[in-house]
């Protein structure tokens, strides 16, 4: 037998073995979406939520990066490793000593590359015309554009519950995902 003809098999049994668990497909986005209800009536705390876990993973990050440095060998990579990680370390240390700043920060950079994404988006759409449904791309552009524009037009007030917001739209949209395909294993 080829390798081409075994990968139908294998991926049948794949998704028969996924088809056994439907059901902890759908346990997991009902917990998901009523996550993402909690963190959408919380907004500041999921907003908090979100910052320091961000934190954490840049404390994290830079203690990992400063424990690299003292195994570079030449005193140049030494000081820029150290650096890098004591200042990604500094940054995760004030995500939990003033989480409203860093919310701000946060909040202002990605209005920033919102911006940026949907600019380069609506560029790369216009420069490629002849591409079948080019249009869609530059729509895609339009709205990520403008979701930065909002974001950047109301902060800093907004920085209190953006990042929240954020995070339950995304729970509650990987809530409705796991049911789908729960569901769709389930038959």
């Amino acid at each position: 037998m080829t390798l081409h003809n075994d990968v139908p098999e294998l991926l049948r049994d794949r998704i028969g073995k996924a088809r056994d668990k439907w059901g902890w497909f759908i346990a997991l986005g009902i917990l998901l979406l009523i996550l993402g209800g909690v963190a959408f009536a919380n907004l500041l705390v999921a907003t908090v939520a979100s910052v320091f876990f961000v934190g954490s993973m840049m404390l994290v990050g830079g203690i990992i990066e400063i424990a690299h440095a003292f195994g570079v060998r030449t005193w140049e990579r030494f000081f820029y490793w150290f650096l890098s990680g004591l200042l990604y370390a500094v940054a995760g240390f004030f995500a939990f000593y003033n989480p409203l700043l860093a919310s701000s920060v946060l909040t202002l950079m990605l209005a920033i590359a919102l911006m940026a994404s949907g600019a380069l988006r609506i560029a790369f759409a216009l420069r490629n015309k002849t591409a079948k449904n080019w249009g869609w791309i530059v729509a895609a552009g339009v709205v990520t554009l403008l979701a930065g524009l909002l974001i950047a037009a109301r902060w800093p007030v907004n920085s209190l519950y953006v990042l929240g917001l954020f995070l339950s739209i995304d729970l509650i949209m990987q809530g409705w995902a796991f049911i789908a395909v729960g569901l769709a294993l389930k038959r």
